[in-house]
């Protein structure tokens, strides 16, 4: 290594007070890291990308350099974004064969945008860090659409000075970002987030359920809640999928299990009871269970009507 974690680290710094090209890397090219991706070329930032299916067509198009593996792109990039769907691919993406911590070196920032374990990501902060890069855990919310507009919520945990160097590309991604404190405090937001979008689509799903059944307009219904206490965006956005019967994702019940999981099994190692959220679990894998893993989340609604024997569209 030719230069020191802290000329590296100032070079960082300096790329953006400057507003010139830096050179980023991107893991995890699905429905939201594709946008996301595109949304920093569009900044004016050099990409460098890699992910596990076909690269979309739409990547290279925009500019960005297709990798061969995640050690090529930790190697070419500053910066090194990953957005994979569990735990075990951020390690694996991180650790293992041709992963991140092979091309690593001072002063590099590693910055895991997908939403997995807290307690994992306590452990993989330290081992990049102990490599000389620094790390954030930095999950987002919002879902495609969001990825798409650039107004994702991002939920961000690490050192101060981290999160200064990496904020304005942030900015390319998403609106409301917060720094929530230390190593995993992002990911522990998010899955506080995923509860309470489990529980808000589920009491959406119940609302317009009840409405139906009792001969109302479910349209209707969800026409005149808005513009009352009972307003939400998953009233306006999942309460219009539930009525036009548009469940194509989105965000993927299996990815929403997946979630509530983190959230149960954190729970269980505080000794915390989370009733409403281990219920909102058993709805989606009804949904599995019916094949609707890749269903949008939004289609916990079918749970309910299985059980009621009845559609809202009906």
């Amino acid at each position: 290594m030719d230069q020191s974690t802290d000329e590296l680290r100032t070079r960082t710094t300096r790329i953006f007070k400057e507003n010139t090209m830096a050179k980023i890397g991107f893991i995890g090219l699905g429905i939201m890291g594709t946008p996301m991706a595109i949304n920093l070329i569009k900044g004016g930032h050099e990409l460098y990308t890699y992910t596990r299916g076909t690269t979309p067509d739409s990547i290279p198009e925009a500019g960005a350099t297709v990798c061969a593996n995640a050690t090529e792109v930790a190697q070419k990039a500053d910066i090194i974004i990953t957005m994979v769907p569990d735990t075990p691919h951020v390690e694996d993406v991180l650790f293992g064969e041709n992963g991140v911590a092979a091309g690593l070196s001072a002063g590099k920032i590693v910055v895991d945008m997908s939403s997995i374990s807290p307690v994992a990501t306590k452990d993989f902060a330290k081992r990049i860090t102990e490599l000389g890069a620094e790390y954030l855990d930095a999950p987002v919310s919002g879902g495609e659409v969001g990825a798409k507009a650039a107004s994702l919520t991002i939920m961000v945990g690490g050192k101060q000075a981290t999160f200064d160097q990496v904020k304005p590309l942030f900015e390319l991604m998403g609106k409301n970002i917060t720094l929530v404190g230390g190593y995993g405090d992002g990911q522990i937001t998010k899955v506080a987030n995923q509860i309470i979008v489990a529980l808000n689509i589920e009491a959406v799903g119940e609302a317009l359920l009840l409405a139906a059944k009792a001969g109302a307009n479910p349209a209707k219904v969800r026409e005149a809640l808005m513009g009352g206490f009972a307003n939400s965006r998953v009233l306006e956005v999942h309460g219009e999928r539930m009525v036009k019967r548009t469940f194509d994702p989105g965000f993927r019940i299996e990815l929403h299990q997946k979630d509530l999981n983190l959230a149960l099994t954190t729970a269980r190692q505080l000794g915390v009871s989370l009733p409403n959220t281990a219920s909102a679990q058993e709805l989606f894998n009804t949904c599995s269970a019916h094949g609707g893993s890749a269903w949008d989340h939004s289609a916990i609604v079918r749970a309910l009507e299985i059980m009621a024997n009845y559609e809202i569209g009906q």
